[in-house]
């Protein structure tokens, strides 16, 4: 069984995160340059088996594409390039940076870690991952 893996992607910045084999948590990975993301993602799948990725999905609140969407949907070309073997879903990511804030401020982080942003991208890939989940895997009792 392979591991879902998520992709918050940034201009600067992109957030992983993935799953166990059993597909039953989610968990914040990392965050790499986007420059080098691709070939994170080539040296992470080559020893660990990755079943798809879930790649966010940039939408304003009234669900019309982001700014960010055009550089998005370019790295969902690539990506699918680099593993044409490997689904790729595209997962709505309104709110989770804003959701990944929240979290991280009531965790009880001083205020100087709060202000790593890479950790932000790595919960906003958990985040993506979680819903995906939800709406995917997870049914309610």
């Amino acid at each position: 069984m392979g591991r879902i893996l998520a992709i918050d992607f940034g201009l600067k910045r992109t957030g992983i995160a993935v799953t166990d084999p059993l597909k039953i948590i989610a968990s914040a990975l990392t965050t790499v340059p986007t420059a080098e993301v691709l070939d994170f993602l080539k040296n992470y799948c080559s020893t660990e088996e990755v079943e798809c990725f879930v790649l966010g999905l940039p939408l304003y609140p009234d669900g019309n594409p982001a700014q960010i969407a055009p550089q998005a949907d370019a790295f969902a070309v690539r990506l699918q390039k680099q593993f044409p073997e490997k689904s790729i879903i595209r997962q709505d990511e309104r709110n989770t940076s804003n959701l990944a804030k929240q979290i991280i401020l009531q965790s009880g982080v001083k205020k100087q870690k709060r202000r790593d942003k890479a950790m932000v991208d790595k919960i906003a890939a958990a985040l993506i991952l979680e819903q995906y989940m939800e709406d995917n895997y997870w049914s309610p009792i």
